[in-house]
């Protein structure tokens, strides 16, 4: 059910949830997806049969193999399934000028318009104020504007798959966790792993290192950074390290790769889209987020009509997290990650968002 299913199921699933919701929905804010009921621009656009998709990532941009890389995928299958016209823009290193990002692909007759972070936050929500015709979305952050549609993961039930998947194959009882930014996101999978590594094996040591405090959002872009981090940890004894840092995890697989020891990617299937071969094979597994799906999902809803004020979470009851089985190194231990995954999807675990 975890593995093959999620990766040649999980859009279909999602795209049927979201459908059907829709339907049973008559609209209305803060609800888990979004009315279908035409109106404004939405509608016209719709129409007209046209769709230019705009959208603008996180710092670290198109090609950091993970977060950025995976919001692409979605506007990409949009181009093709859709017919869309797309474009994307990546922010200045600090993030500076995300509102400039948002308004050039409006003035330039964009919509709707995709912010890809939590980050983008208030400047989405300054944007659509400016621009009430156009529909935004934005990741990883709620909203109740009236045409702003949040995409939101539970990010710690995935992450609880691979603390579990983690402690189970330690051979020292020994695990790190790698962050990017130390914020309330990136310590959603952090406490999401340790639930999961606790739930094996309880006396397990669980080493934490967050690159960058609250703010600066350079943790995700430093290679450099990851990799000390991680060398350290192995170092002193873990044997496999669970990362959430973005274009940093590289530097993580790079130390994993040294020491001979292994690592759990994040937001992608990271064994696939880490070029370098010599550092795929030390990828266990990867901690699946789904944006992809989301931004894709938010894209098609718009073309039929779609307004927003909603909020839509992709958690495991459909597919929305999970864990990717490339290479197989997780195949004999599927029915225990089946188990944990069903207890979650049934309410007997609650997994924790904050540690």
């Amino acid at each position: 059910m975890l593995g093959k299913r999620f990766n040649k199921v999980a859009l279909g699933s999602v795209a049927g949830v979201l459908l059907m919701a829709a339907a049973a929905c008559g609209g209305g804010g803060g609800g888990t997806t979004a009315s279908q009921e035409p109106t404004g621009a939405a509608s016209s656009e719709a129409s007209k049969g046209s769709l230019k998709v705009g959208l603008a990532f996180d710092v670290g941009g198109r090609g950091d193999k993970s977060f950025n890389d995976s919001a692409y995928a979605g506007l990409e299958k949009a181009k093709t399934e859709l017919g869309a016209e797309i474009k994307e823009l990546s922010p200045s290193s600090d993030g500076s000028n995300r509102g400039d990002l948002l308004r050039q692909l409006a003035d330039a007759g964009y919509n709707p318009i995709i912010g890809v972070g939590f980050a983008y936050a208030e400047d989405v929500k300054k944007a659509a104020e400016e621009y009430p015709e156009i529909q935004f979305a934005v990741v990883d952050s709620a909203s109740n504007a009236p045409n702003v549609t949040g995409l939101l993961f539970a990010e710690e039930q995935g992450s609880y798959l691979a603390g579990v998947a983690a402690a189970t194959k330690s051979k020292s009882g020994h695990v790190g966790f790698v962050g990017g930014v130390e914020n309330d996101l990136i310590k959603k999978f952090e406490a999401g792993f340790a639930a999961g590594v606790k739930s094996v094996k309880a006396d397990a040591k669980i080493d934490v290192k967050y690159l960058t405090p609250d703010g600066d959002f350079s943790g995700f872009k430093a290679p450099d950074k990851g990799k000390l981090a991680a060398e350290s940890m192995y170092q002193s004894g873990a044997d496999i390290i669970y990362h959430a840092s973005g274009d940093s995890g590289l530097g993580v697989f790079q130390a994993a790769a040294a020491a001979k020891k292994k690592a759990i990617g994040v937001d992608s299937d990271q064994r696939q889209t880490v070029k370098e071969t010599d550092l795929q094979s030390v990828i266990m597994t990867s901690m699946l987020k789904r944006v992809d799906v989301g931004v894709f999902e938010f894209i098609k809803a718009f073309q039929g009509g779609a307004k927003g004020g909603t909020n839509t979470t992709y958690d495991l009851k459909v597919d929305g997290v999970g864990l990717s089985t490339t290479g197989g190194e997780i195949d004999d231990i599927k029915d225990k990650l089946d188990a944990a995954k069903q207890d979650i999807v049934d309410g007997k675990i609650t997994v924790p968002a904050k540690p």
